[in-house]
Order: C-alpha cells, then structure tokens, then sequence
C-alpha cells in the first residue's frame, strides 16, 4: 500500500510530533517513519494501522488518493 508522504508529515506535524516521538508512538522505527515520508514508498497494512492508530486517524488518511491494493 501506498502512503501518502505529505499527508503523513502533516498529520505528524499536527500532533506535534517529530519522527522519532512518531516511530515510539506506534512502535516503528525511526527510520521507518523517515523512508514513509521522504516516499514514496510501500507500508505493510501493518504498519500502516500502526501510524494512524498513534496519530488518531483512519488509516485511509494516510494512504495515497487510488491506492487500493
């Protein structure tokens, strides 16, 4: 699945988040949340529910408008 990189960093930035605090939240490494958001890049469904749980949102927030697979 695709996320969305700037819809990632912006809802990071609107928790007050830096990436690290991000990366603990949802039990992710730094550099997991880092490759995510200078994407494009894939995320494991996982890892994805894992972001949007931390950050409160749906994990469709953070997905890329047509990515569905």
């Amino acid at each position: 699945m695709q996320v969305d990189p700037s819809k990632l960093r912006h809802l990071r930035e609107e928790n007050v988040l830096s990436q690290r605090d991000l990366a603990r939240l949802a039990g992710l490494t730094h550099a997991t949340v880092w490759r995510l958001e200078n994407g494009p890049a894939e995320a494991h469904p996982g890892t994805i529910r894992k972001l949007a749980r931390a950050l409160g949102t749906d994990p469709r927030e953070l997905l890329e408008r047509g990515s569905d697979d």
